[in-house]
Order: C-alpha cells, then sequence, then structure tokens
C-alpha cells in the first residue's frame, strides 16, 4: 500500500522532465494514449451537450486529446489537487480547472468523470475514498483506469478485480465494465449509474 507525498512526487516530476507524459509519472506519451484510448471507448461518441469531469487531470492532456479527436464536451472542468498541476493545465486547456482534494473536498456535479493515473499513488482507503466521491457526483458514469493485480508496491497502488467489484457493491453500481488487454498489469472500469438515480 504506498503512501507516499503525491505533491511531491508530481512536482519532483515536472522538475525533471518538464510538461509532458513523463512530467505527470508516465513511462511515455504512447503509453498515456493507450489508456485515454481506452476511457474514450468506454464514452459516448458525442459529448457535446454533456460536462465531463477529468479528477486528477494533471496537464489538462485528456481535453486536448479530445480536441485532437474533435470530441470536446459541451463542458469540461479539471480537478487536481497539486498546484502545478492547477496552473499548468488552467494555462494549457483555457478551461475550468479546481485546485481540490477529490476525496476531501466537494466536488461538481457532471455527466461524466474520469479519472487516468491518479490512483496510481493512493492508499487502499484514498482510492475507495476518490472512487466513491467521483462515483457520487456523476450523473451517468465514471470511467477510471487502474493498475490492475495483486502486487505489492511502497510506491504503486494495484486494484484486483475483486477490489474493484467490492467497491462497485459498496456504492450499489448500476453496471461495471471491466476493458482489459490493451496494456499489461492495466484496467479501465466504468461504473454506471441508473439514470434516475441521482
Amino acid at each position: 500500500m504506498p503512501k507516499i507525498d503525491s505533491e511531491k512526487f508530481y512536482t519532483s516530476a515536472i522538475a525533471k522532465f518538464g510538461v509532458n507524459a513523463q512530467g505527470v509519472n508516465w513511462a511515455s506519451k504512447e503509453n498515456q494514449v493507450i489508456r485515454f484510448d481506452a476511457i474514450l471507448k468506454l464514452l459516448p461518441d458525442d459529448l457535446s451537450q454533456s460536462t465531463l469531469v477529468d479528477a486528477g487531470c494533471g496537464f489538462g492532456d485528456f481535453y486536448l486529446y479530445l480536441e485532437k479527436k474533435k470530441k470536446l464536451p459541451k463542458r469540461y472542468i479539471g480537478i487536481d489537487s497539486v498546484q502545478d498541476m492547477y496552473s499548468i493545465a488552467s494555462q494549457n486547456t483555457a478551461q475550468e480547472i479546481i485546485n481540490a482534494d477529490i476525496c476531501h473536498d466537494s466536488l461538481p456535479t457532471a455527466d461524466y468523470y474520469i479519472c487516468s493515473g491518479a490512483l496510481n499513488v493512493l492508499t487502499t482507503f484514498e482510492t475507495q475514498l476518490f472512487i466513491q466521491n467521483c462515483y457520487k457526483s456523476s450523473r451517468a458514469v465514471f470511467i477510471f483506469n487502474a493498475l490492475h493485480g495483486d502486487k505489492i508496491s511502497e510506491t504503486y497502488n494495484y486494484l484486483s478485480t475483486k477490489q474493484i467489484q467490492a467497491i462497485a457493491e459498496s456504492l450499489k453500481v448500476t453496471e461495471v465494465i471491466f476493458q482489459e488487454g490493451y496494456m499489461k498489469d492495466d484496467i479501465t472500469v466504468s461504473f454506471v449509474r441508473q439514470l434516475n438515480s441521482f
């Protein structure tokens, strides 16, 4: 179970690598895009009338990815707890970026919540809080990726399918969709809400 200072984890990566995929601790831009592709497959084709929140938005790369794909939502909101990420994402996207702790602060309501990578350095308890808060703030779907498996790491947080299913059951998730096979030790998950239950 990781117990690291996430602020230091990310600010040191920015200092070392700059404003790029490695600056948010991805192995490469290619790996980041593969994960974004997996998330996009679980979102509806047309987001033009929807609000989307990017939880743990980093530099706002998912917004730039959607822009390139011509799949932008009607309203995009990024959230990040790291001050440097907040500042850079605000500049990169010219969209609404919120500097907040997803585990503890109140969150805006949106049709869709997505999270790419932010769960990787959280503790088990923080992961459950993060997923719970994003899911409860979404009207339709919360989609997230995670390191997948039963590995024990002092730095990274791995989630097993059993753990994900247990979280889904505790939140009474209407439907859980798993997407695997696109990258070793990685999983993308969609927690679907009943549209009339919000």
